[in-house]
């Protein structure tokens, strides 16, 4: 139970919420700088996929940077900032859970168009098209900031218990509080929709490539995106949603999907360490064979 003590927040999770923060922050730290560092060195982001990829590890570095004063928060039950920061660093890593959502769904549609309809997509899969769909779903965050901290910065400014984080429970809900389980619920339809296709169409050509373990491959990294949803997404989602009482257990499992990400780039997509452009080029000539 929660309780203010001499200008501090105890809570018996704290000690946990602490060293969950603190793991991920340092394993998400390095995992996906060099992540980043791999992806805008070997694929000069000049395919859809490598653009997709560069700005989910942007993402997932965003949450991390935030992850410092959750420990402190959590360690000592005490907040040292202003207002204005605990906002800033809430919406951080709030804007993780909805850009990641997004660019997860758009790697799942760029890959379904590769596989299913690797010539007709062409056209489509041009980088200049992905940076423009990167602009929007930037600009569609930001936009989505300015009401929520608005009501953040209402419920700090009435209240003086100097915390932060803990007072998602508290806050009144609003018509915004709703947009994010949809949200995350229209990304999870979607990688279903796309995860049911692929499948269908790899199984359909099994018998007529060679390279079965591509297609593995492929299976493995629609597989994992899903997974990302009913994991990490949408159990804090609807928490919100719900007016769950008890978040933050919920959030920081949710922070752990930033550790999971540059797992996905290394050992499920077979050009990580190659240039994207030759993956793309494999993938369409084996499912035309």
């Amino acid at each position: 139970m929660e309780r203010y003590e001499n200008g501090t927040v105890s809570n018996m999770w704290n000690p946990t919420y602490a060293l969950v923060f603190g793991s991920v922050m340092v394993l998400g730290l390095p995992l996906n700088a060099v992540a980043l560092w791999i992806l805008l060195r070997r694929h000069s982001l000049k395919s859809t996929s490598a653009v997709f990829m560069v700005n989910l590890a942007i993402s997932d570095l965003l949450l991390v940077i935030s992850l410092p004063m959750r420990v402190y928060f959590y360690a000592t039950g005490t907040w040292p900032l202003n207002n204005m920061s605990c906002i800033w660093i809430t919406m951080l890593f709030r804007n993780n859970i909805r850009s990641s959502s997004i660019f997860i769904t758009f790697i799942s549609i760029d890959r379904l168009l590769a596989v299913v309809y690797p010539l007709r997509s062409r056209h489509l899969r041009t980088s200049s098209k992905a940076w423009r769909a990167v602009a929007l779903i930037w600009l569609f965050v930001v936009l989505w900031n300015i009401p929520e901290s608005v009501n953040f910065a209402r419920f700090l400014n009435s209240t003086n218990e100097k915390t932060c984080f803990e007072f998602d429970h508290k806050l009144k809900p609003t018509s915004i509080t709703y947009i994010q389980p949809v949200l995350v619920l229209t990304m999870l339809a979607v990688n279903i929709v796309s995860t049911a296709l692929v499948s269908w169409t790899l199984h359909r050509r099994l018998n007529d490539s060679a390279k079965i373990s591509n297609k593995v491959n492929v299976m493995l990294i629609f597989a994992m995106n899903l997974m990302m949803f009913p994991v990490f997404f949408l159990p804090v989602s609807l928490a919100v949603f719900f007016e769950e009482r008890r978040l933050t257990g919920l959030i920081c499992l949710a922070s752990v999907n930033c550790c999971l990400d540059p797992l996905l780039y290394y050992f499920s997509f077979d050009g990580f360490w190659s240039r994207q452009e030759d993956v793309d080029t494999s993938i369409a000539r084996d499912d035309n064979r």
